[in-house]
């Protein structure tokens, strides 16, 4: 079990950066793989950026070149961990409410994941 708290939302105009943070806390922290996810009003949720427990990244093709997804450095036994995405150039369809999420694999079970999710961070893109 592992519980999600993201920082770093606000307001920015048109063109400006922001970034948001997530605190993973809970047990094996460090066996997770870590996202972002927005959803903007009327529209369905939405993948955003992903690194995995090697540090892999891979992002949504319209965030590519502008947004940045890292992490802390974690141990392997760490109660807690920090992971980032910087937004650079951002624009008014970036308005959305941000989500952090944190998964696993369930031993034995490849194909499912233990998946966990922060309650959400507004960011505000006005032009």
């Amino acid at each position: 079990q592992v519980n999600l708290v993201e920082s770093g939302g606000g307001s920015v105009q048109s063109g400006g950066s922001m970034r948001l943070a997530c605190v993973c806390s809970g047990s094996y922290v460090s066996y997770h793989d870590f996202s972002w996810y927005r959803q903007a009003p009327g529209k369905k949720r939405e993948f955003v950026a992903r690194i995995s427990t090697s540090g892999q990244t891979n992002y949504a093709e319209f965030v590519k070149e502008r947004f940045t997804i890292s992490k802390d450095a974690i141990s392997r036994d760490a109660p807690a961990a920090t992971f980032y995405l910087q937004m650079d150039n951002l624009n008014s369809g970036d308005t959305a409410v941000y989500l952090c999420h944190a998964s696993r694999p369930i031993p034995g079970y490849p194909e499912e994941s233990y998946d966990y999710w922060g309650r959400g961070t507004q960011v505000t893109v006005s032009s």
